[in-house]
């Protein structure tokens, strides 16, 4: 069954405990704009302010804006990936050495 950007949008805002007001402040768009992407179905953001919300909650864009999309483990992978290389390269290495202890538990 397919779901449209408004529905992702608002599970995905609820899933993380966010009001409006937060979402708009960690993506830099503005409450009123995100409530017209979560209540108007004609309502198409545009490419760079998609980015920004999907990076704040945790996602892909592709996955908000296909209606057939699910949120599968590529998607995962696609959001840990883009928030790792946001990182500074001393916490991405922490990271990394975190990574190499768990796997030398196996």
């Amino acid at each position: 069954m397919p779901v449209s950007l408004r529905d992702k949008l608002k599970e995905l805002r609820k899933k993380k405990g966010y009001s409006l007001d937060e979402l708009a402040r960690l993506s830099g768009a503005s409450k009123s704009y995100l409530w017209e992407l979560e209540n108007r179905s004609e309502r198409k953001p545009s490419a760079e302010k998609l980015i920004d919300i999907a990076r704040v909650l945790d996602t892909t864009t592709d996955y908000l804006v296909d209606d057939n999309a699910g949120f599968d483990d590529q998607q995962v992978k696609e959001a840990f990936f883009r928030k790792f290389n946001n990182l500074d390269d001393d916490t991405k290495g922490r990271v990394m050495d975190m990574i190499e202890t768990w796997s030398r538990k196996k």
